[in-house]
């Protein structure tokens, strides 16, 4: 960011992600910055358009919104010279959707927590000297700080392209929660490693890639499913809006996944097509179960997927 940018601020500044790399880093920049009070699709493109918003911070059902709605290609969004994504995972295909519509704009994700600083690593194209980063990929680890994977079983470390419960270490991190020893010890390690909980693996060229959540991970007959990956497959659908992915008891498999779906506009798409376009592009043990369509699917301000609130519907299902 630099001096003359406009940056989209449509995230609760609440969020230490809406907060510090927006807010803060604007000001510091000298750039100004677009407040909303609220998202409306409609307002904001307008206000994009209108005040020549060049850096858009964005989360995961924002990205869904500026890929797959219509009327984005009814404004002029071409003053995108930058669109961050952070929050949440990011899947390959919903991204590459988003460059088809934002060609002229370097596109990148984040990955942080509020505990770890709050970043953790960023994009490579953001940088003074930028270089391409892969699809999906939220960029390499950040100066002055140590990344491990190591398997949450066992707690040793996991070679490159195995995923892993990702930890950090540096002079970053925090010394702890306030008055919770016993939380603190949960998240640092005696070696002052922070455990994340994030669930994800370090390719070849050091990028990191997040797969899911350590507690969201669905166990099927002792095999994980990361939800978020079936959930970007479904999300590239043409005939479905969004999608979540959660765990269903089972008897004889513990866990089985099953899809929530909002299918798109004028679409009538079924369970089976939705069960068989997923089940050819994954192994055995990732195929979907049960789809439910539903009408939104639940998420918080920060664009997290409130998957309480869908496991709690299995129930009455």
């Amino acid at each position: 960011m630099r001096e003359g940018d406009v940056a989209l601020c449509v995230l609760p500044l609440f969020h230490i992600f809406s907060l510090n790399s927006v807010l803060l880093c604007a000001v510091r920049a000298c750039a100004a910055v677009m407040l909303m009070p609220r998202f409306e699709m409609g307002a904001m493109l307008a206000g994009i358009e209108r005040w020549r918003v060049t850096v858009a911070a964005v989360v995961p059902p924002l990205v869904l919104a500026l890929a797959k709605n219509p009327v984005v290609e009814e404004h002029d969004l071409s003053s995108i010279r930058i669109v961050l994504s952070g929050a949440a995972p990011l899947g390959k295909e919903l991204e590459d959707a988003l460059r088809g519509r934002l060609p002229q704009a370097i596109f990148g994700q984040g990955y942080g927590m509020t505990e770890a600083g709050p970043v953790l690593s960023m994009c490579p194209a953001f940088a003074r000297e930028p270089t391409p980063a892969k699809s999906g990929s939220c960029g390499t680890v950040v100066r002055n700080a140590e990344l491990k994977v190591v398997d949450p079983d066992t707690g040793l470390s996991l070679a490159r392209n195995l995923p892993g419960e990702i930890c950090i270490r540096g002079p970053q991190i925090m010394k702890g929660y306030l008055d919770d020893p016993v939380a603190t010890a949960a998240t640092i390690d005696v070696e002052g490693w922070l455990h994340t909980g994030d669930i994800g693996y370090v390719g070849d060229d050091d990028e990191v890639f997040i797969v899911d959540r350590v507690k969201e991970l669905i166990k099927f007959k002792g095999f994980q499913v990361p939800p978020a990956e079936l959930e970007a497959l479904l999300i590239a659908h043409p005939s479905i809006a969004d999608a979540a992915v959660v765990p269903q008891k089972d008897d004889a498999a513990g866990e089985v996944p099953v899809a929530f779906v909002v299918r798109a506009a004028d679409s009538d798409i079924a369970e089976e097509a939705i069960k068989e376009f997923v089940s050819k592009q994954v192994v055995f043990y990732k195929r979907l179960h049960k789809v439910y369509f539903t009408h939104a699917i639940p998420k918080s301000a920060s664009g997290k997927i409130l998957r309480k609130e869908l496991r709690a519907k299995l129930v009455t299902v």
